[in-house]
């Protein structure tokens, strides 16, 4: 938190390198939360490159009060649910297929069972309503709190665990016997 003050600080001096450091310290986190929300990795990669610009444009008007993790995740939020509401609204700019990220660090035979894995998980998770994967991405990806949850999400907490525990459920239905304990 102390860290984040400091680059804020650093970046409202108009200091490049500072933007360089929040973009390096959180880009992997919000492209992971944006490639679960969305289901792809392309409009992923837009939708972080979108909030950092904006980001970029908006030093002279920040005023943070919670944390600059918080803040970004939030924009990468708004940004997915409004693509999600043009999405509804235009039914043809769709955001099907998606892509999964793999670790190059694993060999071929692991490697394959972990994208059968993850394409078996990503499939479940795209069953979910999108309010329900959202939750479960901020809960599982982002490990934020419910209450964290809830205060982004602008609705009650108890109404954030139902969605997680509804979501949970479901995915459990969706994996059993497709995924080995």
């Amino acid at each position: 938190m102390i860290e984040d003050k400091l680059l804020i600080y650093r970046f409202k001096q108009n200091r490049e390198v500072a933007l360089r450091s929040i973009y390096d310290k959180y880009k992997v986190e919000l492209l992971k939360l944006a490639v679960m929300l969305t289901r792809d990795i392309n409009i992923a990669e837009d939708i972080v490159h979108d909030v950092f610009v904006r980001f970029a444009q908006s030093a002279e008007r920040i005023r943070l009060t919670g944390s600059l993790k918080s803040y970004l995740v939030t924009s990468v939020i708004n940004n997915v649910r409004n693509l999600h509401r043009n999405k509804t609204r235009h039914p043809e700019s769709s955001i099907e297929g998606a892509d999964s990220f793999s670790s190059a660090e694993r060999n071929p035979h692991q490697w394959a069972i972990m994208s059968e894995r993850l394409e078996l998980l990503s499939n479940a998770l795209n069953e979910l309503p999108f309010e329900q994967r959202e939750v479960v991405s901020l809960r599982m990806e982002m490990d934020l709190s419910f209450r964290q949850i809830a205060a982004m999400q602008n609705i009650s907490v108890n109404t954030v665990k139902g969605r997680y525990r509804y979501a949970i459920a479901k995915l459990k239905s969706l994996l059993d016997g497709e995924v080995e304990k």
